[in-house]
């Protein structure tokens, strides 16, 4: 049974309602409205960068859309260092899931421990973290197989070494984010790397791309490099430089070859070596570019260039007699000495036999300003000018600070420091009718333009001599090449240990050879030296000039050079010994 309401009795609900009321509670609400209205079109309209940007923090992303880098190609246009896709694993930490048996499959699949990985992943409020860059192809298949939420992967970039350890000084390497760290992608890091590009998206929380905002920029790949380096001699140069290093159980060595027409450098070669691609534990001394880097007294390959001012100047002719006596000399109460007695010489015999003495004797006939200003137009003491990291200036002191016995050792390379470059170059006053010509990494087909330091007469005289110390009789006889003249000093010096050269059984040496050929129309020249050679032979003659000989003769036959001897050359067992 239903209970009626008596509206009537109950004076509450009686009462009538007044008319302001009703209108108040309607224009609150239509007040509320147009407050909300108000907000909303301040918010979206009129103020809304705030908001804007807060939404965009959130969801709209900055792709960056990585730029190829340029190839580095050998002049003939092979390939020593290229770029090739290499996914790289990121994930967001906030939205892993956490399921052990997943997290164990990809630690395994990236390598590492699994409590690394979970180190990576432990801050959730993180929204990306990389877990491992540039991995295989195969590996990144793995990973996304996986299905593991909050875990994606990158396109990126990595370099491929093709020439390895032979290569690995000169073309050196990049790190993980693409930029060069030694060599030539260093040194040419600019002009390799090219310019990434952009695509700004919107991502839901999951990561996926909803849409594209705005334009997108197209990366630009970088442009490709080619070098002057010839791959097959840079390879050959190594390969016969790590044998005699091994040979001679020496500490390390480096070989430079020049082309001495263009003023390319064809190989520059050092070992030990490393693979670019495996750079893990590596050692100074593999990162090392010797060549350029390391600078010692050089012996006896600066004995050219002062039997070469003595001719300049007149002083001497190629027939003139010193008394080299019976293999000593003194100076201020100094003495020097000669490995063997070598009485009367003529000039050409104190370049041939290597005479301390007979260069001692010439250069003191000299104003050592004179010396010093040949010296420094051949390149000591000045930082060789070439697009390449590391290269060293040497040392050369001012000549007022010399005194008599320092211009004495100065003739026959000691008081002096040089690196295997710096000497490479020097030897193209000799090769260029008396030109010193600039040296370049670059292919180049135009002849290099050189300045004048001797007379195209004395380059040639000192060219005969240099034949003649490559020669029989001379020091460097084991540089000989079958089919090709060569000329050439090999050089053997004490190593500085401390303040001083080591007592007389506990030496430590440098042999070097440096050269050119074929000796009427030099086209090559090439520098050798041995760091250290302790299995009972260390002059330059007898460990150096082999690699010499091997090196130019493969270099000039790749290069299409005819050959100008048309026997044999006589190769004796034993070289001369030559003077330090």
């Amino acid at each position: 049974m239903s209970r009626s309401i008596a509206y009537t009795s109950s004076p509450l609900l009686a009462s009538r309602t007044p008319v302001w009321r009703s209108k108040f509670i309607v224009a609150a609400i239509a007040l509320g409205f147009g407050a909300l209205a108000a907000r909303a079109a301040y918010i979206q309209v009129i103020a809304n960068d705030f908001f804007q940007k807060q939404g965009e923090v959130r969801f709209v992303r900055t792709l960056e859309l990585p730029a190829n880098r340029g190839r580095i190609l050998d002049r003939n246009g092979l390939i020593l260092a290229s770029s090739v896709p290499a996914p790289s694993i990121w994930a967001i930490p906030e939205d892993i899931e956490r399921d052990p048996a997943q997290l164990q499959q990809l630690a395994k699949l990236l390598d590492m421990p699994l409590a690394e990985l979970s180190k990576r992943l432990e801050n959730e409020d993180k929204t990306f973290v990389w877990l491992k860059r540039q991995v295989d192809d195969s590996v990144a298949q793995e990973i996304m197989a996986l299905k593991i939420k909050g875990v994606y992967q990158r396109k990126e970039y990595r370099r491929q070494y093709p020439e390895g350890e032979a290569a690995a000084h000169v073309v050196g390497f990049t790190n993980v984010e693409d930029i060069g760290q030694e060599g030539i992608e260093l040194a040419f890091n600019k002009e390799l790397a090219g310019h990434n590009g952009s695509r700004r998206v919107i991502k839901d929380r999951m990561g996926r791309v909803v849409e594209d905002v705005g334009e997108q920029i197209a990366p630009v790949d970088g442009p490709d490099l080619q070098l002057s380096v010839d791959s097959k001699v840079q390879f050959f140069a190594y390969q016969k430089l790590r044998d005699a290093v091994q040979l001679y159980q020496a500490k390390a060595g480096s070989v430079v070859v020049l082309d001495v027409v263009t003023g390319e450098v064809l190989a520059l070669a050092n070992y030990p070596s490393y693979s670019p691609m495996r750079r893990q534990n590596l050692s100074g001394a593999q990162l090392r570019n010797r060549a350029l880097t390391d600078t010692f007294e050089p012996g006896s390959v600066m004995k050219p260039f002062t039997i070469g001012l003595g001719l300049e100047t007149g002083r001497v002719t190629p027939q003139t007699l010193i008394d080299t006596g019976a293999g000593k000399f003194t100076i201020t109460g100094s003495t020097i000495s000669d490995s063997h007695p070598n009485g009367v010489l003529t000039v050409e015999g104190v370049i041939q036999k290597s005479s301390n003495i007979g260069a001692a004797k010439i250069a003191m006939q000299m104003q050592p300003r004179e010396m010093w200003e040949l010296f420094s137009q051949a390149g000591f003491g000045q930082k060789p000018q070439i697009s390449f990291p590391g290269a060293v200036s040497g040392k050369l002191r001012p000549y007022k600070t010399w005194r008599p016995i320092e211009q004495a050792t100065m003739s026959y390379g000691y008081g002096l420091s040089a690196s295997l470059f710096q000497m490479a170059r020097s030897y193209t006053v000799f090769s260029n009718d008396g030109q010193i010509i600039p040296l370049t990494m670059l292919k180049s087909s135009e002849p290099a333009l050189g300045v004048q330091v001797l007379s195209a007469r004395t380059a040639g005289q000192v060219r005969k001599m240099l034949q003649m110390a490559a020669g029989p009789g001379g020091t460097g006889q084991k540089a000989q090449t079958i089919g090709y003249s060569v000329g050439g000093k090999s050089g053997t010096a004490y190593k500085q240990v401390g303040k001083s050269y080591g007592s007389a059984g506990n030496r430590k040496y440098r042999g070097w050879f440096v050269g050119l050929a074929p000796i009427e129309k030099p086209r090559v020249i090439v520098a050798v030296m041995i760091d250290e050679p302790s299995a009972g032979q260390y002059y330059g003659g007898a460990v150096a000039a082999p690699v010499f000989s091997e090196v130019v003769q493969q270099t000039l036959r790749m290069m299409g050079v005819a050959p100008d001897v048309a026997v044999k050359p006589q190769i004796v067992a034993q070289a001369v010994e030559e003077s330090f």
